[in-house]
């Protein structure tokens, strides 16, 4: 397994104490120039579909219900582990200093139809839904959210952002 990077967040003092672990598993869908991703209104950034670990839950079986759920998603290939990265940042409840993510990505192809998604209550108040879009029109889209410091702004559109550019160099141009 290959370490892609370490994020550290710039509130964090340090990356000791009293930690919520978290693992993640995030899904790469290309399809000739487009990749899938989920753009939530309420963050108004793209992401990679997938998210964290039911208890006692292996990571491609993870991986495979959140590309389900998040975009419908049909006859899930996963291909290939691409790396991970290690997060560090503040997290909301108290008895925790800070939360370590571990969000791992693999490269996945699926059925050329989506059916319809099976979100979770936050996601569907959060307004997201699974797009089809040109990698560099969501880094753009993404850099020009960071860069205006939206009130909205999420935790994790640096990671996001950060792997899109990833994608962008290594995957789309070798194809």
């Amino acid at each position: 397994m290959q370490l892609i990077t370490e994020i550290i967040h710039p509130d964090l003092k340090s990356t000791q104490g009293r930690i919520f672990r978290r693992h993640a598993a995030r899904g790469i869908v290309l399809r000739d120039e487009k990749i899938l991703l989920l753009f939530t209104e309420r963050y108004n950034d793209f992401s990679f579909p997938g998210g964290g670990l039911d208890a006692n839950e292996d990571i491609v079986t993870g991986l495979k219900r959140e590309l389900e759920e998040e975009t419908g998603a049909r006859e899930i290939q996963v291909l290939e582990h691409y790396g991970y990265i290690e997060e560090y940042r503040p997290y909301w409840k108290p008895q925790y200093d800070l939360m370590h993510m571990t969000s791992h990505f693999y490269l996945c192809d699926v059925a050329h139809q989506l059916e319809p998604v099976r979100m979770e209550s936050h996601e569907i108040a959060n307004g997201m839904q699974p797009v089809w879009i040109g990698v560099t029109e969501a880094i753009a889209h993404n850099e020009a959210v960071m860069q205006r410091q939206e009130s909205s702004m999420g935790q994790s559109i640096q990671r996001e952002t950060f792997m899109l550019r990833k994608v962008e160099a290594e995957l789309i141009v070798s194809r």
